[in-house]
């Protein structure tokens, strides 16, 4: 590691504690953790994707739901606050690796259904969140900015996923696309696949980071407002609506956290080429 990205690291630390303003998507991240807790602990057994149905009803399952709802909620909300943020992400983190891993079966007993590698990926992009968010909280130390670094490829592996799961199933992502909106179900299923690849290559590339992440963010937040909040409002004795909306929300909260990381991370760097270039300036 360089003596820049050793500085940068240390920076990277300090911002965090200094630009609470700017840390937005770590505050998204506690609200979707808290609403998956409190809609966990009145409906056990309403998500899919955190796999809570088979986990009910296995032995031991009741006290292992509701010990990871009131893990979620204190953990989303300690996520919110400057000094307890360490905490609270390293809480959700574990949650989250913790349903993860509990797709792992899923996947050797049927290594050709992408849908099983989704949702692991789609509970692993959440841990790369909470990682992100854990590291500058933890120490303004160099291991902490390479842990977030790894931490936005981690989530930029998943959002590849992301892409081949709306690619393998193209036509059923088409007909979650409400009819209304123009021009076409298919149109927006193949321009949402494209975008998500785009912004995979830019988050694992750093090419184009902050616009690309920002933008992923913001695609994420219109499935919440177009797609699933629709559903839940129409039908919300669905537990599968609730349980879409929190994992939409967690997720977009991921990316949003990418886009807060990148964004310091630019400003560090103008700020650093900036002083550097003052110095320079200053002995000539």
């Amino acid at each position: 590691m360089t003596e820049t990205d050793t500085g940068c690291g240390k920076l990277l630390g300090t911002a965090f504690r200094g630009d609470l303003a700017g840390d937005l998507g770590r505050h998204v991240l506690g609200i979707a953790a808290i609403t998956y807790g409190i809609v966990a602990l009145t409906w056990p057994d309403f998500d899919d994707w955190q796999q809570l149905r088979t986990l009910w009803s296995t032995a031991g399952g009741h006290a292992l739901v509701y010990l990871a709802a009131i893990a979620e909620i204190l953990g989303g909300t300690a996520v919110q606050g400057r000094t307890t943020a360490r905490i609270g992400a390293a809480m959700l983190g574990a949650v989250y690796l913790f349903f993860a891993c509990r797709w792992i079966p899923n996947i050797l007993a049927g290594l050709k259904v992408y849908d099983n590698w989704a949702n692991f990926f789609e509970q692993l992009s959440l841990v790369s969140g909470a990682l992100i968010v854990y590291a500058p909280a933890a120490s303004t130390a160099p291991w902490a900015y390479r842990v977030s670094q790894t931490g936005r490829y981690l989530f930029g592996v998943c959002v590849i996923s992301f892409t081949l799961e709306q690619l393998v199933y193209l036509h059923g992502t088409a007909q979650f696309v409400p009819k209304w909106i123009p021009p076409g179900q298919m149109f927006w299923a193949i321009t949402t696949t494209i975008a998500l690849a785009a912004a995979a290559i830019a988050i694992l590339s750093g090419r184009l980071i902050v616009p690309a992440s920002r933008l992923l963010t913001v695609m994420f937040v219109l499935f919440g407002l177009l797609l699933w909040l629709p559903r839940l409002v129409s039908n919300p004795n669905d537990h599968l609506n609730w349980g879409g909306n929190a994992q939409n929300l967690a997720i977009t909260a991921a990316a949003w956290i990418v886009a807060d990381l990148e964004r310091r991370r630019a400003a560090l760097l103008a700020r650093s080429s900036h002083d550097v270039g003052s110095a320079v300036t200053g002995a000539e």
